[in-house]
């Protein structure tokens, strides 16, 4: 029970659920399938169950709809879409509008065309195949840590989106520090050298905050050579920004970081644990919470090693930085790597690495 990706997001401090208040909560919005007329449907399933089996209603299973393990918090959101194409849909309509026209002597008009669609759509629907995905969510009530195993912002905003429809209080907000990931990456780059903990690794993004967008990629390559740190150096001084580069904690966890403050691509490097719960025959519970209670006591110590590498984390009632205050002026011209505002990326940006 590894995360590969983490949105990260602040939960108030003292946390005003307790466990058994967020499971009665989650309750109220339970998975179901999709109707014949759904296109999507979102519910919460038992973290522990399978989402081959969340045809029944979670409620009324023996699993729960939080696991926890020593005071960690694991919840599970399970999606199922309708899958039809636009293309199958405005096919048929097509077929149906020349059907017509034969028939009544002209071509169909606009509301006569959206109307056909729309019919189509609604026949089409029931018959669609559907497929189904499950999102994770980790709570840490006690150091206020939210995180969403997702790859892109807006898979993450659909699961806040469902837990603020679920529950009567739910105090969240995104992760602010003092320095921006790009601001901070540039400086790493620039410098050859991780914070205290981390290490380089061989992989790194660096984009011109020009129209053209104009992207160089370093992918599995070694960044500590002199060539590559002169190479990188140049596309700093050319306006280059990273918005991408991976780093290592502690020998214990690989990451890359983004300009968004994402994480992507984690890995935990230390396996003894993981391999002597398998060597001691743990079956599958025993393992499930073996993992789990381990991938988040390494996120409640990497976590805030992170947001100290990024000058620390901006708590509500504190003032924004030199850099904060100052941004708003530097978009509006050239700036040095150190502070220009990364550029806006979306999911269909990500790079293969």
């Amino acid at each position: 029970m590894w995360f590969k990706n983490l949105q990260l997001y602040r939960l108030a401090s003292p946390f005003p659920l307790a466990l058994a208040q967020l499971e009665e909560q989650l309750g109220r919005v339970v998975f179901t399938r999709c109707g014949s007329q759904d296109k999507q449907s979102r519910g919460w399933v038992p973290p522990r169950g399978k989402l081959e089996k969340a045809d029944k209603d979670a409620a009324s299973a023996a699993l729960p709809l939080v696991h926890s393990v020593g005071g960690q918090w694991l919840i599970a959101m399970a999606t199922e879409h309708r899958l039809l194409p636009s293309s199958v849909v405005n096919q048929v309509a097509a077929d149906r509008a020349d059907e017509l026209e034969a028939q009544q002597g002209f071509r169909p008009g606009r509301k006569q065309l959206r109307e056909l669609k729309e019919r189509v759509t609604e026949e089409l629907l029931p018959r669609a195949f559907t497929r189904r995905s499950t999102t994770w969510l980790w709570l840490d009530p006690v150091n206020g840590w939210l995180a969403v195993d997702a790859a892109s912002r807006g898979k993450a905003d659909d699961a806040l989106e469902l837990l603020a429809k679920s529950l009567d209080d739910f105090p969240v907000k995104p992760i602010k520090t003092e320095r921006s990931p790009t601001s901070a990456m540039a400086d790493w780059l620039a410098a050859g050298e991780a914070p205290a903990g981390f290490t380089v690794d061989r992989d790194c993004e660096l984009k011109a905050v020009s129209d053209e967008k104009s992207t160089v990629r370093y992918v599995r390559h070694a960044l500590d050579t002199d060539e590559v740190q002169a190479q990188v150096r140049t596309h700093l001084e050319a306006g280059k920004l990273p918005t991408r580069l991976a780093l290592t904690w502690g020998d214990r966890l690989s990451f890359v970081l983004t300009e968004k403050l994402e994480i992507k691509r984690l890995a935990h490097l230390d396996t003894k644990e993981e391999e002597a719960n398998e060597a001691n025959g743990a079956n599958g519970d025993e393992l499930f919470d073996a993992e789990f209670a381990l991938m988040s006591g390494e996120l409640q110590r990497f976590l805030p090693d992170l947001l100290e590498a990024l000058g620390g984390e901006i708590r509500d009632g504190e003032g924004a930085s030199a850099e904060a205050a100052a941004g708003a002026t530097a978009a509006a011209k050239p700036a040095s790597p150190t502070q220009a505002p990364a550029p806006a990326t979306t999911a269909d940006d990500d790079p293969p690495f």
